[in-house]
This record gives C-alpha cells, structure tokens and sequence, in this order.
C-alpha cells in the first residue's frame, strides 16, 4: 500500500478501536505548510498502561512487524514506540501523550481536518509551529524542523493566535529561534 493509504488504515484502527490520537509532524506541516517527503506518520496517542494489550491486538501481525515489549515499555514509560508496514510503505511512531503541561494543552486543541478523503484530528498550526521550533533545536538547530516551522508560519500567518504562540515560545525557553523564523519571515 501507498504511504497515504498506511495512514488511512492506522487512523481507522484507532477510531475502530476509540484509541485517541492527533497526528503531528511532518505530515501535518506539509498539509500547512509547504509539502515535504516523509518517511514516515508521527501519531500522539493517549493510552494508558492497563490498556497495553488494546493496542497490541488492535494491529494485524499479518500487516504490520512491532515489539510488544517495545510497545509495553513505551506507553508505561510515556515515550515512543513504532509500528512498520509489511509491505514496505512505512513507518508509525506512536509517542504517547506525556504528562507535559504543553502535551496537553495541543492535544486539546487538535481540530479535524478532511485529509486523503477521511477526517484525521490533526494539531494546530500554532502547535505544529512551535513543536518544529522545539524539535529543532532539540536536534542542535536542524534545518529541516526549522523550514517546516517557517512554512507553516508563513502559510498559515493570518489565521495564527499569535498570543498562543508567544505564550509557549517563552514558556519552553524558544525565543530566540522564534525572532529568526520572524526575521526570515519578515515579507509577510
């Protein structure tokens, strides 16, 4: 199956299944933003430990290759785990909802968006912004988090709760990367 078609089958499974979810990253900022290849779907899931074995059954082993101690570790622990497709067309990182005040506060605010014919709870524009700022320079100021961060700004700049965002750049300690993406932004 196509990357596009992975993700319908993943975001099905989980509405089937009541397993809430947001979908972030670069698919999201692509959709935004300007569209960049991936290889692979980042997902938010909210999950709890005693339902680890939901998750686990959920996802057909004749489709889809995952650990199980991987998967166990993960929700326990709040951090990732990923599923692969079979047949080669990608990969799911699943990061489990933490108990971070800003994790909160942009699953909370996903909103539904008609994407590949279905509706998928997607983050903000203003979330999407602000964790490229943070994934950027959580990477030692990667270029390629920081473009996507750019676009959506631009793109999306005025519909943007500019409030929101300069809440959240000055919490997380991003203002210095917030004044270059404005600078490079500045024909806006």
């Amino acid at each position: 199956m196509l990357q596009p078609q992975l993700l319908i089958e993943v975001i099905n499974i989980l509405n089937k299944n009541n397993i809430e979810y947001m979908l972030t990253g670069s698919f999201v900022s692509s959709l935004q933003g300007e569209p960049r290849l991936t290889h692979d779907i980042d997902l938010i899931i909210n999950i709890s430990q005693n339902e680890a074995n939901k998750i686990i059954s959920v996802f057909s082993k004749d489709i889809f290759y995952f650990d199980e101690d991987n998967i166990i570790h993960a929700i326990k622990d709040k951090t990732q785990f990923n599923i692969i497709a079979i047949d080669g067309s990608g990969k799911i990182d699943f990061w489990l909802l933490t108990e971070s005040e800003f994790d909160k506060s942009r699953f909370g605010r996903r909103i539904k968006k008609r994407f590949f014919k279905i509706d998928v709870l997607v983050s903000t524009p203003e979330d999407t912004i602000i964790e490229k700022l943070y994934w950027s320079e959580l990477s030692g100021s990667s270029q390629k988090q920081f473009t996507d961060a750019l676009r959506v700004f631009e793109i999306q700049h005025d519909i943007l709760d500019m409030e929101y965002i300069n809440f959240w750049v000055e919490k997380l300690l991003l203002n210095d990367i917030f004044i270059k993406l404005k600078k490079e932004a500045e024909n806006i």
